[in-house]
Order: structure tokens, then C-alpha cells, then sequence
């Protein structure tokens, strides 16, 4: 039996968690087209006859601008320890720069083994894609590198193959059980937050934190009461929208995802409250479940 842990490496939104997904094939974690939507180290675990893979989920490693920004980067960075392999995923679409430097300098000197993985590539012409690897080459010469369109599950066979050739034998971990390492009061927090995320448009989306209040399991239907925190009024002001039609548009999605998530009816209340620059406010990042060192 092959097992280990994977680190999903890359910048935002190059397609980690959405290659996560497909593989598990259960929704490890949320999804949209705005950058920096995972802000947690979040584990997927993927079992055959063969082998048990966990992927650990990554933030997008970016420079940061806020307390928050600081904290995911340094969430991925304490993910190395653990890896057995590294996906080091690359948005096929975008030209290399000053981002992927960024990234590469962290992983350069790494001694487990590095697969590159080529997202996006229908996308762009083959001559791109063909410069592209070429110049990984040139970085990262012992990397084996895989084309894939994540979104329509094309090539992800390879991954997994390729991760079997190189993690080490070992136990299973999870034991077939498990899909994710998150409990269910986590992922409601999250198919909330992944809504407000669709819908909202600007800086809106970035502001927002959610922190479940109340859950009355025994309930029938199952009761959850939770606030969504912005940074100022006027975020306020937005995510409720007028007459209040964006904050029950998002409370209707977000109930939906989460009777799939428990399979029982739910009765989902959201309030809107005011965390005044909750990002850099470190007791407001530990209420939020972030990790924050204390200085």
C-alpha cells in the first residue's frame, strides 16, 4: 500500500482546489474564480486498492498585505514538514513572473519529489505551453510535468498515477473512511463564505468572514444561526443589499449546499455584523479559526 501526504502548491487561482475535488471526488473545499477563496490548510483524501493520498489543500502563496495574508502563507509554509510530494500547480494561462519566483524559492531546495502540473492548457496556444514547461525545466530539471484542464477532469488520471510511483509505502492514515479532515460546522462556515463570494462583487468578497453561531442538531429541521462580518458599513450595507435580497439570495444557496452536505432539511439565519478591520486583528483571526502566533 502507497500513502502519504501531497502538498497542492501554487498562487492563487491556478485551479488546486478544483484538481483536488475532481480527484476525491467530493467537495473538499470551495471554489470560485476569485483569487485567495481557500484561506485554510485544508486536507482531501483520496483511496483505491493501490494507495491512500492526502492532499493538503493550500492558501495561494502570495506576498501579503494584511495580518491575514501573513498567516496563510505561514500556513503553507508549516505544510512542507509533512510532504512526501509536492503538486506544484501552474496557471498555463499566465505568463512566468515575479509570483512564480516568489513561490519557487521556497520549494527549490526541497528533497521530496516535485510534479508540475500544467493547468489550464486549453487555454493557450502550444507553442505557450510548450515555452512554459521549458522554462520549469530549466528550474526545476527533476520535476516530472503533467498537462491537465482541471475543470473538465482531463489528465487528472495522471497525477494520481504519477503520485503512486513516487510516495513511499506506508499505513493508511484515514483508514477508507474520511474524505476531508474538516468537521461539518467547518464546512457550513465555508459553503456560506463560498456564496457571498459569488455574488458579491469588488473588495467585498475578501472582507468577509463567517462564524457559525448555533447549531441545534436535534432540531427537525436541523437550526444554524450564523453572522457574516465585514470590515466597514458600507460592506454592511452591500451584503445585505436592497430590501435585503443579497443576504437571502446567499442564506438560499448556502441552505441548499448544506442539506447536501448533512442530507436533513436546515433552517439557515444570517445576520451581518461590523468586525472593524477584522483582518489585521489578531484576536478576531483566532475567533475566525485562524492560527495566529502570538508575538
Amino acid at each position: 500500500m502507497k500513502s502519504g501526504f501531497v502538498l497542492v502548491y501554487g498562487r492563487p487561482n491556478v485551479g488546486k482546489s478544483t484538481i483536488i475535488n475532481h480527484i476525491v471526488g467530493k467537495k473538499v473545499s470551495i471554489v470560485t474564480p476569485k483569487p485567495q477563496t481557500t484561506r485554510n490548510n485544508i486536507k482531501g483524501i483520496y483511496c483505491d486498492d493501490e494507495c491512500e493520498i492526502t492532499f493538503i489543500d493550500t492558501p495561494g502563496v502570495h506576498k501579503p498585505v494584511q495580518l491575514l495574508g501573513e498567516v496563510m502563507n505561514e500556513m503553507v509554509y508549516s505544510s512542507f514538514r509533512d510532504a512526501d510530494a509536492i503538486l506544484l500547480i501552474v496557471d498555463s494561462s499566465k505568463e512566468y513572473g515575479l509570483g512564480d519566483e516568489f513561490i519557487l524559492e521556497k520549494i527549490k531546495d526541497m528533497k521530496c519529489p516535485i510534479i508540475i502540473v500544467f493547468n489550464k492548457i486549453d487555454l493557450v496556444r502550444v507553442t505557450e505551453i510548450s515555452a512554459l514547461k521549458e522554462k520549469y525545466k530549466e528550474l526545476l530539471p527533476e520535476a516530472k510535468q503533467i498537462e491537465c484542464v482541471a475543470t473538465e477532469g482531463f489528465n487528472l488520471d495522471e497525477i494520481v498515477s504519477s503520485l503512486k510511483e513516487v510516495l513511499p509505502e506506508g499505513p493508511m492514515y484515514y483508514g477508507g473512511e474520511y474524505y476531508t479532515d474538516k468537521d461539518e460546522i467547518f464546512q457550513i462556515k465555508e459553503i456560506i463564505r463560498e456564496k457571498a463570494m459569488l455574488y458579491l462583487e469588488e473588495e467585498v468578497p475578501h472582507c468577509i468572514a463567517v462564524y457559525v453561531k448555533h447549531i441545534d442538531w436535534d432540531a427537525a429541521p436541523i437550526e444554524i444561526r450564523a453572522s457574516i462580518s465585514v470590515e466597514k458599513e458600507s460592506q454592511k450595507g452591500i451584503l445585505i443589499g436592497d430590501g435585503g435580497k443579497m443576504i437571502k439570495k446567499i442564506g438560499s444557496a448556502a441552505r441548499k449546499d448544506i442539506e447536501r452536505l448533512l442530507h436533513k432539511h436546515v433552517n439557515l439565519s444570517l445576520i451581518v455584523k461590523v468586525d472593524k478591520d477584522w483582518r489585521e486583528n489578531a484576536s478576531s483571526l483566532k475567533k475566525f479559526g485562524y492560527s495566529v502566533k502570538d508575538s
